[in-house]
């Protein structure tokens, strides 16, 4: 019955900001406080239900040393790649917003001197450098698995 009462709160946390969203945007007001409330509760009741629900409890353990530890490696396993899927995703979208910038900034400097078309091209080239720590660190995260 506990379960039920998370997935019921997990589901209003997510679903009440996006009818807060829809309706204001529907009137033309901006939405962005609300589809950042929206994008907290989901990916921190993503990981309170994975934390909570999916671990099991001491009894449990007492009981089966080992169904409990298979459970936990799958725990573990998921979770890792979970975190490297985090890495990479996160990473990439940083990259993005990163380089969307900085090669902006790139373009307008350049068309007004062109001798500074390398300095430039290290800032845009250290922003893409971003995304590849962020695969860099899941491939680390993986072989640990």
């Amino acid at each position: 019955m506990e379960i039920f009462f998370i997935a019921v709160a997990m589901l209003v946390a997510v679903a009440l900001p996006l009818a807060i969203i829809y309706f204001r945007a529907k009137h033309g007001k901006k939405s962005k406080t609300p589809l950042i409330t929206n994008l907290c509760c989901f990916f921190g009741l993503l990981v309170i239900g994975c934390v909570f629900c999916f671990s099991q409890s001491a009894e449990a353990a007492e009981a089966a040393t080992t169904t409990a530890s298979a459970a936990s490696d799958g725990l573990a396993k998921g979770l890792g790649y979970i975190g490297a899927a985090l890495a990479v995703g996160l990473s990439g979208i940083g990259g993005g917003i990163a380089v969307g910038a900085s090669s902006s900034a790139a373009l307008g400097a350049i068309s007004e001197n062109d001798s500074i078309f390398g300095k430039s091209l290290i800032f845009v080239g250290l922003a893409e450098g971003i995304a590849l720590y962020g695969l860099l660190i899941a491939f680390m995260i993986i072989s640990s698995l």
